[in-house]
């Protein structure tokens, strides 16, 4: 696909800025990123209705989880920054500045590593 990295290069971009941010010791950068795994995570979860529920015993609820594209990382890492930004207003709006500046530094983490992949 062109304008974006393979998914398997994003997920090794995102596990080296995250075991960065740890090292650095950045909670702002360090929270942002695992956030942003655990949605990925979760999108690549199968949806219930495809875990056998008949059977019982090790292993027979084991279903393969579904394969993002890049495309679809990217938009997840999307998603994750306009949430931030948009709690941001909120919190901006009811004074709540010092929540707003981190939750803004957060989509800024996120944004860079954005910037990264050379996605439109």
């Amino acid at each position: 696909m062109e304008g974006f990295p393979d998914a398997a290069r994003l997920r090794d971009r995102l596990r080296a800025a995250l075991r960065l941010a740890l090292k650095e010791r950045d909670p702002v950068g360090t929270a942002a990123i695992r956030s942003a795994v655990s949605a990925i995570d979760n999108a690549e979860a199968v949806d219930p209705p495809h875990v056998p529920r008949t059977r019982l015993g090790v292993g027979v609820g084991d279903v393969a989880r579904r394969e993002l594209s890049a495309k679809e990382i990217v938009e997840i890492l999307r998603a994750e920054i306009a949430e931030r930004d948009a709690a941001a207003a909120e919190y901006e709006r009811t004074g709540r500045t010092e929540r707003a500046s981190r939750l803004r530094a957060e989509a800024a983490a996120l944004s860079s590593l954005l910037d990264d992949t050379g996605s439109p």
